[in-house]
């Protein structure tokens, strides 16, 4: 039909390029009929032996597989990476090592703290997931669309991420929860402020950048490192929905980024961010005021230029979103050669937890899958498992071995590093809490985006409870002392009382 997106006419251009073809069984075998099951008589019991039903309905009670616990919600293309600027310098990586250098990947993009039937211009951090498919193994660049993070020490992820969920008895959402940890942990304080801002309600995921959020280490070729930051800047613009539009567009289309985004594609229009390194060196990161790892602050672009790298396009649509999409899966611990992990304790935590829990989703062997399955040779002596689609023959299965199994590549050794210090539990909550949201609200904001935020947050925290609200504009006011007035006039008497 004419004037249709590309999206609402995808059926019918599915039968423009195909013709019908037999029906079968998963194993092969000609199906009679999919509209019938047999029976005893046309009034009788079905019977077992009617093995096309049987096996229907098996698959059918087992197609939906456990979704995302977070970023659960989400929409994913696929492109390239091509490289622009020299940075070998900084690093060895693949994707980066000579300039016109194109190398594949996937990008998904998704909420947070939603269902995967969730409005997609929620009030939420925007996921922002890369795979890079190299010649060296599949490099997972997994951060968000905001520079920063609500917590620095992982320990406390489950329950931030329980805050954003359902109550355990009511089962709706529930902001006494959500603002009584916000204000108990003032760490939070960057990120909520970004979060009740018009950017954290991104105008689909075309209009918004990228960051990996938290701190690199980079290697090159004669071993030197250095620690980086990675920023993918949007070439599309950055747009952003008010808080009434993202609620209207809540209501009018919840899939609105998802749509934006294969339209564009499908459409010819390829979707386009820039990549820029920000790089600290070693011994700055030593005489660094703050602790350079802290994933809750940013750091002075000033003191630490952007530098150019190259660019992400996204030109193809996913053929199947099951396989293609909610199948994909995304660690920070998939490095390659040229990065490597910092002490940043965030991503420490995340090292584990994503592969533990793709383990959960998808199975043991979910890096066979085909979309998450490296380009290049695959050789180890990890075996068996359900759905192993590359069980590496008959190899051995045991290391060490006399018989020309997979040998270690010692060359490829990470970076030496020493560490000394007390093995004990680090309180992290009493450190700078308020010195760069203060930057942001006061440098960054202009008067209509403070206004803007100042009524968001008021829109949401009026449904705690008084207490709770006193402590948040006490909180604010530590950022601006303004902030917390004008957030105070916002709320109910109760909290301002004390300011």
């Amino acid at each position: 039909m004419a004037g249709r997106s590309k999206s609402a006419n995808q059926l019918q251009q599915f039968k423009d390029s195909n013709k019908p073809t037999g029906l079968t069984t998963e194993y092969g075998s000609a199906m009679e009929t999919k509209t019938a099951s047999m029976s005893l008589g046309p009034r009788g019991p079905l019977l077992i032996q009617d093995n096309n039903f049987i096996e229907d309905m098996a698959h059918f009670d087992r197609e939906r597989i456990p979704e995302r616990v977070v970023h659960a919600k989400g929409a994913g293309a696929f492109g390239y990476f091509e490289c622009t600027h020299d940075v070998t310098k900084y690093t060895k990586l693949a994707p980066f090592s000579k300039v016109g250098k194109k190398t594949d990947m996937l990008a998904r993009f998704s909420t947070v703290g939603g269902e995967s039937g969730s409005a997609d211009s929620a009030r939420d951090p925007r996921g922002f997931a890369m795979k890079f498919y190299t010649e060296e193994g599949n490099w997972d660049l997994v951060g968000n669309n905001t520079p920063i993070f609500f917590i620095r020490d992982p320990i406390l992820f489950p329950s931030f991420i329980h805050t954003q969920k359902r109550n355990p008895q009511t089962h709706l959402k529930d902001p006494d929860a959500f603002w009584d940890f916000i204000s108990l942990r003032p760490e939070t304080t960057h990120q909520v402020m970004f979060l009740f801002s018009n950017r954290g309600t991104p105008m689909g995921f075309r209009h918004m950048n990228g960051y990996g959020s938290h701190t690199f280490k980079l290697v090159n070729k004669q071993g030197e490192a250095c620690w980086c930051k990675f920023h993918l800047k949007t070439d599309q613009g950055i747009k952003n929905f008010s808080g009434d539009e993202a609620t209207e567009m809540s209501g009018k289309n919840p899939d609105y980024a998802t749509q934006d985004l294969y339209d564009a594609i499908a459409d010819g229009n390829p979707a386009k961010w820039s990549m820029f390194l920000q790089v600290m060196t070693l011994e700055q990161a030593e005489k660094h005021t703050d602790n350079p790892f802290d994933i809750t602050k940013v750091w002075s672009h000033a003191d630490y230029p952007l530098i150019p790298v190259g660019k992400m396009v996204l030109d193809r649509n996913p053929t199947n979103y099951f396989a293609e999409i909610e199948q994909s899966a995304f660690s920070p611990a998939h490095m390659i050669p040229g990065v490597e992990a910092s002490p940043d304790k965030m991503l420490q935590g995340r090292l584990f937890s994503y592969g533990d829990t793709h383990r959960h989703r998808l199975g043991t062997n979910y890096q066979q899958l085909p979309v998450n399955a490296p380009r290049c040779s695959v050789n180890n002596y990890e075996r068996d498992g359900p759905q192993c689609f590359h069980n590496q023959g008959n190899a051995p299965n045991y290391f060490p071995n006399s018989f020309s199994g997979p040998q270690e590549q010692r060359t490829f050794a990470a970076q030496v590093e020493t560490f000394s210090g007390e093995t004990r539990r680090f309180q992290s909550g009493d450190e700078d809490n308020f010195t760069q949201p203060g930057v942001f609200w006061s440098k960054v904001l202009d008067d209509k985006e403070r206004t803007d935020l100042v009524a968001n947050i008021a829109g949401h925290l009026s449904a705690a409870q008084p207490f709770i609200q006193q402590r948040v504009v006490e909180n604010f006011a530590a950022v601006n002392e303004e902030f917390g007035i004008r957030l105070a006039d916002a709320l109910t008497p109760t909290s301002k009382s004390n300011l």
